[in-house]
């Protein structure tokens, strides 16, 4: 396990939702191997849909770039061991 481990780059989510977030992360890189980025986030964007409800977003790899705009309270990025995570709840139109 390698919760506790993540550094948080920003956010604008409750602290026990960055909580479960990295939980989240953590489990899934039990589950899969690092370089399964799609099942890792697969996974983050199902526990967080299930437990929160609505429609959550989630990218994971070593290096990306991406413009969004989420709900207000529904925002982390951070990294765990050599992964980047960004999780969020897309905003109503």
């Amino acid at each position: 396990m390698l919760e506790g481990k993540a550094m948080i780059k920003e956010t604008d989510m409750p602290e026990k939702m960055q909580r479960q977030a990295m939980a989240s992360a953590s489990h899934a890189l039990d589950l899969y191997d690092v370089s399964d980025c799609i099942s890792i986030a697969a996974y983050i964007k199902k526990e967080f849909d299930e437990r929160y409800g609505g429609v959550w977003q989630c990218v994971v790899g070593s290096n990306f770039g991406c413009f969004f705009t989420h709900t207000k309270g529904t925002f982390v990025y951070f990294a765990l061991g050599t992964l980047n995570f960004l999780i969020f709840k897309g905003a109503s139109s």
